[in-house]
């Protein structure tokens, strides 16, 4: 019987073997950091170059000094928008993702006749092309005063974000035990108090899932920043990075210096954020 029980037990698989599967998939990945990155190098580098060496046979070469060359240039072009695009990305994503939490919380835990049809709707706004609807966006924000001006974009930015964020904060909220809000309404709370004191504190990993998807949409959104604000002193920073090119000839120096520069605060987001977003995500997928 031992022999027969050792002739079928399950054999482990040779060491080598799970060795070449893990330097295959360190190859891999290092191939992809490579495919991802060179862009970036292209950009870094001939920034850093004069015009006079920014030609097609010395695009991948380094630059023979660390002057800048581009980059002073591209920040004196880009330094105002690149503000106009804080001073939009910032207000429309806090304030989004406060109604998006709002909303979570009232179609995940306070359940009322309607309210699936009501998210359902609210998520038919996700996909709505924005092509189809500049027509009336641009009459809507000309009668009510909003058109041309800044902040008549941070409106835009607001409502289109409302979708997602409460599609994620619906999710969210629907893993966070009814228990704690029954014991809330024993205690006294009412329905905005057990929000702010309890569901609030708890959706912080939301918070930060939100927080990354709307200010990076915000912040590379090109379409809405020319078309309804039309001065070029308060247009966003992507705007600013096209009007870069020119009409009748391009210093690519600047151009590669300002795309690096626009690319920075998303970047830094990511960098310092990113670990968090993994997990917002992974907390609000189990349930929705």
């Amino acid at each position: 019987m031992a022999a027969v029980s050792s002739f079928f037990r399950v054999k482990p698989a040779p060491a080598r073997r799970a060795g070449f599967a893990h330097y295959l998939i360190v190859a891999v990945l290092i191939l992809a950091v490579i495919f991802y990155a060179m862009p970036i190098y292209v950009m870094v580098v001939n920034g850093l170059k004069s015009k006079s060496y920014m030609t097609l046979d010395q695009m991948w070469h380094l630059p023979r000094g660390l002057a800048g060359n581009g980059f002073p240039a591209a920040w004196d072009a880009l330094s105002p928008n690149l503000m106009n695009s804080f001073k939009i990305a910032i207000p429309a994503t806090i304030v989004s993702a406060m109604l998006g939490a709002l909303n979570g919380y009232l179609l995940s835990k306070w359940k009322f006749r309607g309210s699936d049809l009501i998210f359902t709707l609210i998520l038919f706004g996700m996909f709505i092309p924005y092509q189809s609807i500049l027509v009336a966006l641009i009459q809507t924000l000309q009668w009510l005063g909003l058109y041309g001006h800044w902040y008549g974009l941070v409106v835009v930015h607001i409502i289109y974000g409302i979708p997602i964020c409460t599609l994620i904060f619906r999710n969210y909220f629907a893993n966070v035990p009814n228990e704690l809000l029954e014991a809330a309404r024993v205690d006294g709370a009412g329905l905005i108090s057990a929000f702010f004191q309890i569901m609030l504190p708890l959706a912080l990993p939301a918070f930060v899932v939100v927080g990354i998807f709307q200010f990076t949409n915000i912040w590379n959104d090109f379409l809405f920043g020319v078309t309804v604000v039309f001065d070029p002193a308060n247009q966003p920073i992507t705007v600013a990075l096209n009007n870069l090119s020119g009409t009748n000839s391009v210093d690519w120096t600047v151009v590669m210096a300002g795309a690096v520069l626009s690319a920075v605060p998303t970047a830094l987001l990511y960098i310092f954020l990113g670990r968090f977003f993994i997990r917002g995500l992974l907390a609000g997928s189990m349930k929705g």
